[in-house]
């Protein structure tokens, strides 16, 4: 059965492997642009279908062997869809092929199909000013190697997970502040209005935009809903998140003279309701509770505080296609009117104004936003602010822009009070600039 790679072009395209928009770029020199196979040819390299030879060259008047025919049939296979009678025939015709090689070849493409990696090098520079009693000035470095594999379990369900590796540019060396660690593992389940994710897994609070909380918690999440969805969370959150509601200023877990309270953990049980994110108006309504006795007293000197339990409400507004107009409330019902320092810390709220936004697909795109945000450290849990934390209040701006694809780079800038001072018990002037430079691949 002689053919010649051009002549077995039909075959591929039959099976099914390419798609049926080409658009991809030819990787081989010696096709030219005018040839009739040209987008089919674009299409099955960009699909792994073929590969052509290791020079560039596609070489399409050449015979083809049995054994290259079985292989552009595995990998076909692999990429499923197609006519399953014709595939069945042509899996008959070349049975020894790929009995001895073609079979292998068809596993391992799949398998490679069913795990597919991303992942980001982030820079972050952070300095933070906080003018009490005993003036603090922070200016921290950090960069970031995060992975994200995703794995095909089945049709429904897929596996994730986060690693991290963190270091300290303060050092030019490994340092104790340098971490890996697994940050995410869950699976997860899609269905028709339905979906249910389990593990330590990332949960940002829909209606307010991350307000209350922007983290991981270890247990399980359920959505049900199409137009209007529900979400169901229940589980463990982590103590660090313990920690970022507790002071103003960003403590360092792994800095035995912080305040911080390592290793701590608060049972976790949320409920939101809202529409879909995409409509013109949105808006949803929320519960958040967490319950830790120990924890809660340490932080808030409550001594008959037991857990904290936060409603929130959102309301967006999408005035046209470059302008958003968000904002979001939350209080804590179980707080004091006041906390230790004499301040109301069981409130909080956000009015923020985007403009366009930044897509690393697209260079050239940005976007900007402006917002006033008041975060009573007892009314958010983890808030998602990179430039404002837990028991600040005033104006947060920014601006991001993609200079080339797949290449962001994030300016910030928050300029306020602190609304605790555990030293003073004041209100104090604060202001930080963060930056943010991440490249994706």
């Amino acid at each position: 059965m002689k053919k010649t790679l051009v002549s077995a072009l039909t075959t591929a395209l039959v099976v099914g492997a390419a798609s049926t928009t080409f658009a991809a770029a030819n990787p081989f020199e010696d096709v030219p642009a005018d040839h009739w196979a040209y987008d089919a040819i674009a299409q099955l390299a960009a699909d792994g279908v073929i590969e052509g030879y290791g020079d560039g060259t596609y070489r399409g008047d050449q015979e083809i062997t049995r054994y290259e025919m079985a292989q552009m049939i595995a990998r076909a296979m692999a990429k499923g869809g197609g006519d399953k009678a014709l595939i069945d025939k042509l899996a008959a015709e070349f049975a020894d092929e790929l009995n001895n090689l073609g079979v292998r070849v068809a596993a391992l493409e799949k398998k490679v199909d069913n795990v597919k990696w991303t992942g980001t090098v982030r820079y972050r520079y952070i300095n933070e000013r906080h003018k009490a009693d005993n003036p603090v000035q922070n200016n921290n470095q950090y960069v970031t190697l995060r992975l994200e594999p995703e794995m095909r379990i089945n049709k429904n369900w897929t596996g994730h997970a986060r690693l991290d590796y963190d270091t300290d540019m303060n050092s030019a060396k490994n340092s104790t502040g340098d971490d890996f660690t697994m940050e995410r593992v869950w699976v997860q389940g899609d269905y028709k209005n339905f979906q249910i994710l389990l593990g330590k897994l990332p949960y940002l609070s829909n209606i307010d935009g991350g307000m209350v909380f922007d983290d991981n918690f270890a247990g399980g999440q359920i959505t049900v809903g199409n137009k209007v969805k529900v979400t169901l969370n229940a589980g463990r959150a982590n103590g660090e998140m313990v920690d970022r509601a507790w002071w103003p200023v960003r403590v360092d877990p792994d800095d035995p003279d912080s305040d911080a309270i390592t290793g701590a953990t608060a049972s976790y049980q949320g409920i939101e309701i809202y529409n879909d994110r995409e409509d013109k108006i949105t808006w949803g309504v929320g519960y958040h509770h967490f319950s830790n006795k120990a924890v809660l007293n340490r932080l808030y000197g409550d001594n008959d505080k037991e857990a904290m339990n936060i409603w929130d409400f959102g309301l967006g507004w999408q005035i046209d296609n470059n302008f958003n107009l968000n904002g979001a409330y939350a209080w804590n019902t179980s707080a004091k009117d006041n906390d230790v320092t004499g301040h109301d810390s069981k409130h909080a709220w956000s009015v923020e104004l985007d403009y366009k936004g930044a897509d690393p697909e697209d260079k050239g795109s940005w976007g900007a936003f402006v917002a006033y945000r008041s975060l009573g450290r007892e009314a958010v849990w983890a808030p998602t602010y990179d430039a404002i934390a837990a028991g600040q209040k005033g104006v947060e701006m920014g601006f991001e822009i993609i200079p080339m694809k797949n290449f962001s780079a994030a300016f910030k800038y928050f300029i306020g009070k602190d609304k605790i001072n555990a030293a003073a018990g004041q209100d104090d002037d604060a202001n930080t600039f963060f930056t943010e430079l991440n490249f994706f691949f």
